[in-house]
């Protein structure tokens, strides 16, 4: 079997997982009860919930702004793009974390500044996300750890221990990206004695030894800045724990269903939604509502209820700016997606 058939073969899978998880869920609630009760949420609460989330986004939006603008002075708008666009992109491949691959480009694309600072802003960014939900998503899950089955937990203390694994290899990695440049400049000088092609091979490893330098400069720079650690977690913190805990509290009391203790309803959503890194289908599709579903049924949410919120939530939170970042992605400058 070629690898791409093989890559085929894996993206078909996922995508038939996805379904099947969908395809479960809607066997576990009646879907004309759970439409009487979205219509009968009423209006101020619709506009809270929308408004919520317009926030939540505009905090996606500025914890990319807190990494961009101690490099290139960029308005709030180019920040926006670059999140649709990245949040659009993290739907087409398998994880959130493969997705965020393709950031430095668009970041290069969106603002001009140099490959190696895109790479770096876009790595400090990912291992900021995956530090912060780490930590958030623990908290949660030692809440949880009495209510929830035993394959239960150790599913999401996998995929909570793979936030801290990717964040920290992230962080550490581009603190010491020059310890590759021995390696790179070995392979230079093995390369320039291939015959033809060896001198243009060479001066591509150089030129990607100045990358590393580069980029290893810029990240720990941004790294050892305060003020982006703390930017960052204001606009973190809205979008992933102000917003879904009023989101889901609104409609939890549109819906009569009281939870106890409200507090804490953020960090359950948080670990409920880890799986999403997991590589088992594209975007966390359909696993990642099946899991969440798991987690509330276990805390006494009714699956009757829970479902409809959490598709909601979902569908506000993710697919929804996922949809609206395809127009700027058909917008980017291909030309401009090429390392210097």
């Amino acid at each position: 079997m070629t690898s791409r058939a093989r890559d085929l073969g894996v993206t078909v899978a996922q995508y038939g997982l996805a379904v099947v998880a969908l395809a479960w869920l809607l066997t576990q609630f009646d879907i004309a009860s759970a439409v009487d009760l979205l219509a009968g949420v009423d209006s101020e609460t619709v506009l809270a919930i929308l408004a919520i989330s317009v926030l939540g986004i505009c905090g996606r939006v500025y914890s990319w702004y807190a990494v961009i603008t101690p490099l290139a002075p960029v308005q709030f708008r180019t920040a926006a793009g670059t999140t649709l666009i990245v949040n659009f992109v993290n739907q087409l491949l398998p994880s959130r974390l493969s997705g965020r691959l393709a950031a430095p480009f668009v970041l290069r694309s969106q603002t001009g500044m140099a490959y190696s600072d895109a790479a770096a802003a876009s790595a400090l960014h990912t291992s900021i996300f995956a530090i912060y939900y780490g930590v958030a998503a623990t908290a949660g899950l030692i809440l949880a750890i009495p209510l929830l089955r035993l394959e239960l937990i150790l599913l999401l203390a996998l995929a909570t221990s793979l936030y801290f694994a990717a964040g920290l290899a992230i962080l550490f990695g581009g603190l010491n990206l020059s310890y590759l440049d021995r390696l790179i400049g070995w392979l230079s000088g093995v390369a320039v004695r291939v015959p033809r092609v060896g001198e243009g091979l060479a001066a591509r490893l150089d030129g990607l030894l100045e990358f590393t330098d580069s980029s290893t400069t810029t990240f720990r720079s941004l790294a050892s800045e305060p003020a982006v650690w703390l930017r960052y977690a204001v606009g973190w913190a809205v979008d992933l724990v102000l917003a879904p805990g009023v989101r889901v509290g609104l409609l939890l009391g549109s819906f009569g269903v009281a939870f106890e203790p409200l507090v804490a309803l953020p960090l359950y959503l948080l670990v409920a939604y880890t799986v999403t890194l997991l590589p088992l289908t594209p975007g966390g599709i359909g696993i990642t509502e099946a899991t969440a579903t798991a987690v509330f049924v276990a805390l006494g949410i009714p699956a009757e209820v829970i479902i409809p919120i959490i598709f909601v939530d979902r569908f506000l939170s993710i697919y929804l700016p996922s949809l609206a970042g395809w127009y700027p992605s058909v917008r980017l400058d291909v030309t401009s997606l090429t390392t210097e």
